[in-house]
């Protein structure tokens, strides 16, 4: 975890059944504060199950949680969602009415009075750049600019844990990039950030650490550490041209453990890219091959998920 130790978010074996489904089952974790979290997984998961069951709006079947150090009650709720903020999957805005109209109304619910509002309303409404349509109507606005009304009611308590259920959603690109900024600006003020995605290169940019969800917690960990845990470190190659008995080349030099390809592409496996990659770049000129591209290899997070997931299984 990151921030001071403490644990902004809290739960062990989590779980929830719906008739015969079990939709979550044993989930035990932890979230730091002022970190930014990840829950992955395939439709179906249990990723918003586990938001709602958090947020209040489940009753857990079995298990604990704690939000802000208070344990997730029914006799707590209240406590609870005074402290967070969600941006749900599905936004619930008011059609006829306008952007700010919308956003005083559920000023309107946190009690504050008109001047609070007005300066709240407008540092969200920067925030997501919309002061400019704060007098249009919701129902006219595009679905991106929607999600980013949305996303600003949610940014309205100014939440020490916020849970945004996949905030960039029908964003475009310089739109999503505004909100992936907003997120790292909440996080550098220590704001603690449940995130649900589908989008692992966003999940990767943001996340401090991601948990693989399949109803049960298949993996949780940085993305780097996955990375490790689930791949055999190797060197990527592309030489000029083949050369000639590559397995001798390659067995000769110390730290190489095994290689795949062949004509001018090839992957080394090796114990250690820092240390191998001179001594093989070494050897290759030795050999007199062209090195075009040398390089460790790279996974990413969609690599880590299908291969946690499975394709089969999305």
């Amino acid at each position: 975890m990151t921030g001071d130790g403490c644990a902004a978010i809290e739960a062990g074996g989590l779980s929830k059944r719906f008739g015969d489904r079990l939709a979550v089952e044993g989930l035990t974790f932890k979230v730091g504060q002022g970190e930014v979290f990840g829950l992955l997984g395939p439709n179906g998961a249990g990723k918003t199950t586990t938001v709602r069951m958090l947020t209040t709006l489940l009753r857990p079947t079995a298990g604990w949680a704690k939000v802000g150090g208070v344990e997730v009650t029914p006799e707590n709720g209240a406590r609870i969602r005074g402290c967070i903020s969600v941006l749900p999957e599905t936004p619930g805005l008011y059609a006829r009415l306008s952007v700010e109209e919308n956003l005083r109304f559920f000023a309107r619910l946190y009690g504050w009075r008109s001047r609070e509002s007005t300066r709240r309303i407008g540092a969200v409404l920067d925030a997501v750049h919309l002061r400019d349509r704060r007098g249009e109507l919701v129902g006219a606005l595009s679905k991106g600019l929607r999600q980013r009304v949305a996303l600003a009611r949610a940014l309205l308590p100014d939440a020490r844990v916020l849970f945004l259920d996949e905030p960039t959603q029908g964003l475009d690109p310089a739109a999503a990039h505004d909100v992936r900024e907003l997120i790292g600006g909440l996080r550098s003020r220590g704001v603690t950030i449940l995130l649900t995605t589908h989008r692992l290169e966003e999940a990767e940019r943001l996340c401090d650490r991601v948990a693989f969800l399949r109803s049960s917690l298949i993996a949780i960990g940085r993305p780097d550490e996955l990375r490790r845990r689930l791949f055999t470190p190797s060197i990527d190659v592309e030489l000029l041209a083949p050369v000639s008995e590559p397995g001798v080349l390659f067995g000769r030099v110390d730290g190489v453990t095994g290689w795949a390809g062949g004509g001018d592409r090839y992957q080394v496996t090796v114990t250690d890219p820092r240390r191998v990659a001179p001594l093989l770049a070494d050897a290759l000129v030795g050999a007199h091959a062209g090195i075009v591209h040398l390089a460790e290899s790279e996974h990413s997070l969609e690599d880590v998920y299908l291969e946690l997931v499975g394709e089969e299984k999305a």
